[in-house]
């Protein structure tokens, strides 16, 4: 019975993997290609890991396969996070038929908003 669940979790994660491969490939741009691989493949990875949890019911093993999986589940959004601002600061495009751009404006750094504000005194 537990070789059924390893073969299950060893294809879901095979499967996730695939889609996260997909997606580099399909995503319009950047932004879309990191999130698309960053959710698959974090998914497909705790998968193959879970079903390595059950091949080897050590528990030693057991507990460092949650670890990973746990410190995985929580780094992976965080990274995705940071490289895709510093992305997004560094002028990387959008796709063309983005809707919404929420950080047009929330993302001016203090010397943009010191540059304005010298260059609106100017003026007045």
């Amino acid at each position: 019975m537990t070789d059924v669940f390893i073969m299950i979790f060893s294809t879901l994660g095979a499967i996730f993997i695939l889609i996260a491969a997909l997606g580099i490939y399909r995503m319009p741009d950047f932004y879309s290609r990191l999130s698309v691989t960053v959710k698959a493949a974090t998914v497909g990875i705790g998968f193959i890991l879970g079903a390595v949890a059950l091949h080897f019911a050590d528990f030693s093993v057991t507990t460092k396969v949650f670890a990973i999986i746990f410190f995985l589940f929580i780094t992976s959004p965080v990274a995705a996070f940071l490289i895709t601002r510093t992305a997004y600061m560094n002028g990387t495009k959008l796709w063309i038929k983005t809707l919404f751009d929420d950080l047009k404006d929330k993302n001016k750094t203090e010397g943009d908003k010191k540059e304005t504000e010298k260059h609106d005194s100017r003026y007045d």
